[in-house]
């Protein structure tokens, strides 16, 4: 019963962080526009847009959590099915054992004292076998106790492998619904965005994420060279002019974490692919404090990440119909900058 109780609680605890995770999808980007939204000028067709490009970026990095709260749920499953596996292997440890008392259990054990009686020669000789019959029977019952235990457990860890994988599962078509919806909107976004004219379009964009700045070479940067900052900087500047992709983790296409991924697994350090992840790593340095190398965050909840280059300046992937870009730090919905090394 106590197990059950924490096989629920476990379940429950999953569903909540999938369920957070994707919340702002259902909340954003997958409810219906509303009536009479239709612009009547480029200013608000652009507005539009770009209320939809900011929406459309927070919910690529909300999947992405998801993603990983999904990858989390699978990891649960497989470690449940090794060890209802194990439990099982321990149980068929037994069945030679139970087969062979299944097999004499038809004597009973008043049928062979009865028989040891007729056939003793004398009472010690009686005694004696009466006293081997009753550790046999000592055995037997030690022998079926340990496999009823064994059998308890495992089908407790079956039941516990089966609920793990039907929740993994669970999530991992939840994820995969969202993520068919939110590309579906992204295509019709990007169609949207195609028609605008390029002075519109680079509105749009700046508004987003900022206006685009000469992306300097690493060595013009105060960044120390060699460093884990240094080749993750120089690793991003290469992908300036990449194209943004929802998801994207590179070589040629990205998004915001994506990039910031890419960049420091060329620096031997591994980061999740979620802005929000990333932002719980390192330590937490203010806007005065950033340094080359450092992870900058943006809005709330934490949907954007761009890598702090120096001089003022990040590179990130931005947004939808923009590709990888330098622009100022100062941005709207500035938070934080997290230090991974160092």
């Amino acid at each position: 019963m106590q197990s059950a109780r924490t096989t629920q609680r476990r379940r429950s605890r999953a569903v909540l962080a999938l369920g957070a995770a994707l919340v702002a999808v259902t909340a954003s980007v997958l409810a219906p526009t509303p009536a009479g939204a239709a612009p009547g000028t480029a200013a608000e067709a652009g507005e539009l847009m770009r209320k939809a490009a900011q929406e459309l970026t927070v919910v690529d990095e909300h999947l992405h959590e998801a993603e990983l709260v999904v990858a989390e749920q699978r990891k649960a499953a497989a470690a449940a099915a090794e060890k209802a596996a194990a439990a099982h292997e321990a149980m068929a440890v037994y069945e030679p054992q139970l087969r062979a008392i299944a097999q004499t259990a038809h004597t009973g054990r008043s049928q062979s004292r009865m028989a040891a009686f007729l056939t003793s020669e004398s009472a010690d000789e009686l005694v004696q076998q009466i006293t081997t019959l009753d550790l046999i029977a000592a055995r037997t019952n030690a022998v079926v106790s340990e496999a009823a235990t064994a059998q308890r457990a495992a089908r407790q860890a079956q039941a516990a492998a089966d609920e793990a994988t039907a929740l993994a599962e669970a999530g991992a078509q939840q994820l995969r619904e969202q993520k068919a919806e939110v590309e579906k909107r992204a295509a019709e976004y990007q169609s949207d965005f195609a028609r605008l004219s390029a002075a519109e379009q680079e509105r749009v964009t700046t508004a987003v994420a900022g206006r685009s700045l000469r992306a300097p070479d690493v060595d013009e940067l105060p960044v120390a060279p060699g460093s884990a900052a240094a080749v993750a900087i120089a690793a991003a500047l290469q992908q300036v002019g990449d194209s943004y992709a929802a998801g994207g983790t590179g070589p040629n296409a990205f998004d915001c974490s994506g990039l910031t991924q890419y960049a420091y697994s060329t620096a031997g350090v591994a980061l999740p692919h979620s802005s929000r992840a990333q932002s719980t790593l390192g330590r937490q340095v203010s806007r005065n404090e950033l340094q080359p190398g450092d992870l900058v965050f943006y809005y709330s909840p934490i949907s954007h990440v761009a890598l702090y280059i120096g001089n003022g300046m990040v590179v990130h992937a931005r947004t939808y119909g923009k590709p990888v870009a330098v622009t100022s730090v100062d941005q709207s919905g500035y938070r934080f900058g997290v230090r991974l090394t160092g």
